[in-house]
């Protein structure tokens, strides 16, 4: 089975940039759905971005044009590039794929 784990969450000001990485051990991505899901504080989960097979992706409104989700089979990896970051961008962020969820990475940004 899949285990997901990610990494790159930090503390930045507004207008900042993070890479998060979401890596896969126990078996690939494949051309599996790789979804970017957050959670900020005191409010439910919500989808973010998406990765399908090939080179399709979505996001959702509140980051098309800032946020990137890149993909790397031969490293069984899902990034995701935030840009121009906002205060409302902080919380937990997860990657999911088949029903699996890493443990999230905090991203904070300061005003």
């Amino acid at each position: 089975q899949v285990r997901l784990a990610e990494s790159g969450g930090g503390l930045v000001q507004t207008g900042e940039s993070l890479t998060l990485s979401c890596a896969a051990s126990g078996s690939a991505f494949g051309d599996n759905t790789v979804d970017w899901y957050r959670q900020p504080p005191a409010k439910g989960r919500e989808l973010v971005a998406r990765s399908f097979s090939g080179s399709r992706t979505l996001y959702v409104d509140a980051v098309k044009g800032r946020f990137l989700i890149s993909r790397d089979n031969q490293k069984n990896r899902v990034y995701m590039r935030m840009n121009s970051l906002k205060p409302e961008d902080t919380a937990v962020y997860y990657c999911t794929t088949l029903g699996v969820w890493g443990q999230g990475t905090q991203v904070t940004v300061s005003s």
